[in-house]
């Protein structure tokens, strides 16, 4: 699978509000960065059973199911295995029925079809401010 493939897999995943990844897409050695990690969040992640523990636990803690993922842009780069996702994530809190959204920057590397570098750029207080609106 190509890199836009994967990604297109990873937004059916958040569409079907499922975990993002499952063992099978993600590489052996696979790392997960967040280099905008909100504090006491981890900003890097090694190896595929670390991976699937903190994006199950993250995927059940979540307070908000997931409408949509639009797409604004992908990028190729220099090299055929990565490329650069700018996307907007909408949902909806579970308790209130009240939307938001945030923008996010992904780079993603595949090789052999398997996720083997994900790091999400998100901003912490924007997607603090979606949540506190929608939550209210």
């Amino acid at each position: 699978m190509t890199p836009r493939a994967v990604f297109a897999r990873m937004r059916e995943h958040w569409i079907a509000n499922e975990t993002t990844f499952d063992g099978d897409s993600l590489a052996a050695d696979v790392v997960l960065e967040m280099p905008f990690a909100a504090p006491g969040r981890p900003a890097r992640i090694a190896g595929r059973d670390a991976a699937l523990a903190f994006t199950r636990a993250g995927h059940a803690a979540l307070p908000f199911r997931f409408d949509d993922c639009r797409i604004l842009a992908v990028h190729d780069t220099a090299d055929p295995a990565t490329i650069v996702v700018e996307y907007e994530l909408a949902a909806t809190m579970t308790a209130t029925g009240v939307s938001a959204a945030a923008t996010f920057i992904g780079v993603l590397t595949v090789h052999d079809g398997r996720v083997s570098c994900w790091r999400e750029y998100q901003n912490p207080l924007a997607i603090e401010w979606a949540l506190q609106t929608a939550a209210s």
